[in-house]
């Protein structure tokens, strides 16, 4: 498990998750080059998604990615009791990792965090991560809280890093060995992160560019660093796009006007791009050269 692992974003029609084109955009990612798919990431609006909906999501990928390529399934929540559920569903479906954010909202200590990743890695032997998204979940782990779970559990792989603080990947690695599966999340630091020795990405550009995404990693993988900066720097507007307002409004907004989504519906307290920010992100895609003919 490695490479571009990008988070699959959730279509919405009339205010219902729209399974035909999520199993159309899972296509999308095996057909392009993908190295996995994550299910229920940031990118997918979990928190205006049911506990049954994001279920029904996992079920769905696996039975569309039919073990091409793997499934990484996000089940965490601020809830121990609804992230179990996740948990368990997403175990029985067979899925290849588990991605379990730190609960956010309640900012627990850090003896917190072990005991809820404690009782939610028992039972089960699939590997897990945490991911690690302080800017969202407001707590921070620290290298001896990953120390204590590296320490107890075997099949605690590794972590989503989605917060700019390379010094803390080197810190990880360092303690933990080259094994320690580091996943970028911050679209800006994913080539320089796969430099130092993170082992893929999880991406929410990847909904739009998924084969330059691979390229990168592959780049890395091959020592040629200097293709891995071009594509670093041919990406770097887009990447920069991705927050041009929360995630994932830029991206489903420029993937519907890319025609890989028909609309680009949210759920409240998520919202539609503005007609500035359509504007602003006309020009990323028209610079990008990812515009239709007949839409540019």
């Amino acid at each position: 498990m490695k490479g571009s692992i990008p988070p699959v974003i959730t279509p919405f029609t009339n205010g219902s998750v729209d399974y035909g084109a999520y199993r159309r955009l899972v296509e999308f990612q095996v057909d392009n080059g993908s190295h996995g798919v994550l299910v229920n990431g940031t990118s997918a609006e979990p928190s205006c998604l049911s506990v049954e909906e994001r279920n029904r999501l996992v079920t769905l990928a696996m039975e569309t990615v039919d073990g091409k390529i793997p499934v990484v399934a996000a089940t965490g929540s601020q809830s121990l009791a609804e992230t179990r559920q996740l948990t368990e569903h997403a175990v029985d479906a067979g899925v290849d990792a588990l991605l379990v954010v730190t609960p956010y909202y309640i900012r627990p200590p850090q003896r917190g965090l072990v005991e809820y990743y404690r009782q939610l890695a028992t039972g089960h032997d699939t590997p897990w991560m945490i991911y690690h998204i302080p800017g969202r979940a407001a707590v921070s782990v620290t290298l001896d809280t990953l120390s204590a779970l590296r320490d107890e559990f075997e099949h605690f792989v590794g972590m989503k890093h989605a917060v700019n603080d390379l010094g803390f990947v080197s810190e990880c690695l360092n303690a933990f060995g080259s094994e320690f599966k580091i996943f970028v999340g911050l679209e800006e630091l994913s080539f320089p992160e796969m430099a130092i020795g993170a082992c893929g990405l999880m991406n929410a550009v990847g909904n739009l560019r998924p084969g330059p995404l691979a390229e990168i990693c592959q780049a890395v993988w091959d020592g040629d660093l200097l293709r891995g900066r071009e594509l670093h720097h041919a990406l770097f507007e887009l990447n920069q796009a991705v927050f041009y307002d929360t995630n994932p409004i830029p991206i489903k907004y420029m993937m519907r006007r890319m025609g890989l989504l028909s609309n680009n519906e949210h759920r409240p307290p998520m919202m539609p791009a503005t007609a500035e920010l359509e504007r602003r992100l006309d020009g990323v895609l028209e610079r990008a050269g990812l515009l239709p003919a007949s839409a540019a």
